[in-house]
């Protein structure tokens, strides 16, 4: 952890970083309302796709993990009923964490996402209806299509997730986070960070991580680095393809790995 950057490829495109998105909701979450937020999700894998709504019934309303659509739309409705202003808010705390001003929300993106996003619609009315829902289902949704257009470049994505490597400490060695919450955090992006693909991650990777369907994925070794990939295919989970293989090859190679 030196602040140091290395780049290959195409390394400033940009790209919407979707649901890796979820874990920065869930950093800020967890520094407003501390402990009280696992009343309202889980922190077990769900073994089940990122869109799946069984599980919510089943479990009256529970997410199995806040990295599913599910359990960041229930992030997403902590944050706004604790920021004052929160879409402004929650881009200004990525914009911390990155030490840049030019991070955005991209409004197409965000539009596309509330037009298509039914499933998403299903999942919040849900919760909805099991009381773990506080805000208008419109206004959480808007947040939430929000949080997933970010637009990132792969130096941009290292800077954020920083954080999560440095004991709660942003680039400015500003604290944001407690060491006990980026170890927890840390513990879910090992364990649900890939849907029903993060033990294929975790054997073949061995770091914790988080991926997107924009094509990102960024993943750390506490107290040594933060990494991301871009590339938009994905392999049937939803996962980048080459980005995974380029990630198992770097920590095989490496042997760098919390493992």
């Amino acid at each position: 952890i030196t602040g140091e950057n290395y780049s290959v490829g195409d390394a400033s495109e940009k790209f919407s970083i979707q649901s890796i998105s979820k874990v920065l909701s869930l950093a800020k979450a967890f520094q407003l309302v501390g402990n009280d937020l696992w009343k309202r999700v889980d922190v077990e894998p769900s073994g089940n796709p990122f869109n799946h709504l069984s599980l919510l019934e089943l479990e009256d309303g529970i997410p199995r993990n806040p990295l599913i659509n599910s359990g960041a739309i229930v992030i997403a409705d902590v944050l706004l009923s604790h920021l004052k202003n929160p879409k402004e808010d929650f881009l200004n705390f990525v914009r911390e964490l990155t030490h840049d001003e030019t991070i955005s929300y991209n409004e197409e993106i965000a539009e596309s996402e509330r037009v298509t996003g039914f499933n998403n619609y299903a999942a919040a009315n849900l919760l909805k209806a099991y009381g773990n829902l506080h805000n208008k289902v419109e206004d959480v949704l808007d947040f939430y299509f929000h949080q997933c257009s970010i637009m990132m470049d792969c130096r941009q994505l290292t800077n954020a997730f920083f954080v999560f490597a440095h004991k709660g400490k942003c680039l400015k060695d500003v604290q944001h986070l407690t060491s006990s919450q980026v170890k927890r955090i840390n513990a879910i992006m090992l364990t649900c960070g890939f849907y029903d693909e993060a033990g294929e991650f975790a054997f073949e990777v061995g770091l914790p991580g988080k991926s997107g369907v924009g094509g990102g994925i960024v993943a750390l070794l506490p107290h040594c680095f933060t990494i991301a990939t871009w590339a938009p295919a994905l392999n049937p989970k939803g996962n980048s393809y080459l980005g995974m293989q380029a990630l198992e090859q770097f920590t095989t190679k490496t042997k760098l790995s919390i493992f």
